[in-house]
């Protein structure tokens, strides 16, 4: 599978299938593959591009710091490098806050966008969460637990403590994911948000203000539902509703 030089650091990604471009990002701590638990098969009549974003899976970061706006960079040169001008994409929580970076500062690449468990902002919910991942709390984990995310994650224990210094550090990042309406506003893509009710880290009150702020967009609050409201038996539908979307 390929690998690119993008940006300083070694990018792992899979391009299937034909059609129309289709973009998937994953979310934090997750990889490429783990859409296959949402698109057992890929989805007819698209091209389908699905990245290990920066420090994930089989991709490097060696430069360490990780922000979304530098995410979004390299989505930006992954495509670039593959000729592709504009697509279509889904982006789940790491991922959507990475889309939302790509919406705001080049429109033009996104024809529409699925948002799934994004926010404009980091609220106090999700800053007590990040604050737990510190690295003595990876060696809490259990053996099989570890096992898991070495498997996930290929380059070593330093990767993933890397990972897990990037979750922690949205504790105290305030500029990296702070969107306004006006900023919002500038989004030319049809999106659809998707966001469960009972998302502990972002209280959909945040879903509700971006699709205010977002010009052509739809909102669909799951109910009962927390973060990332997408797999399982909530997968079905939620492909239903997403493909529905990016043919409109």
């Amino acid at each position: 599978m390929p690998v690119i030089e993008v940006n300083g650091f070694d990018m792992y990604f899979e391009e299937r299938g034909c059609g129309e471009p289709l973009l998937l990002l994953h979310g934090g701590m997750g990889i490429g593959a783990d859409w296959t638990h949402v698109f057992p098969e890929d989805p007819a009549g698209y091209r389908v591009i699905v990245p290990d974003l920066r420090g994930h899976g089989r991709s490097t970061n060696p430069s360490e710091p990780f922000t979304f706006r530098q995410c979004a960079r390299d989505v930006l040169a992954l495509l670039d490098r593959l000729g592709t001008s504009e697509v279509k994409a889904i982006g789940m929580s790491l991922g959507a806050k990475t889309l939302l970076h790509v919406a705001t500062a080049q429109p033009h690449a996104l024809d529409a966008m699925v948002l799934v468990s994004a926010t404009p902002r980091f609220p106090e919910p999700l800053r007590v969460a990040a604050a737990a991942f510190t690295r003595d709390a990876f060696e809490r984990l259990s053996d099989a637990e570890r096992a898991t995310l070495r498997s996930r994650h290929v380059h070593g224990d330093g990767q993933i403590a890397a990972l897990y210094d990037m979750t922690r550090s949205f504790a105290a990042s305030h500029d990296d994911i702070a969107f306004t309406a006006a900023d919002l506003a500038a989004i030319t893509a049809r999106t659809l948000i998707v966001h469960g009710d009972r998302d502990p880290l972002y209280p959909v009150e945040l879903a509700l203000e971006m699709y205010r702020a977002i010009p052509t967009s739809a909102l669909w609050i799951v109910p009962n539902a927390g973060h990332g409201p997408i797999f399982g038996p909530l997968a079905a539908p939620f492909r239903a509703a997403a493909l529905d979307h990016l043919r409109r």
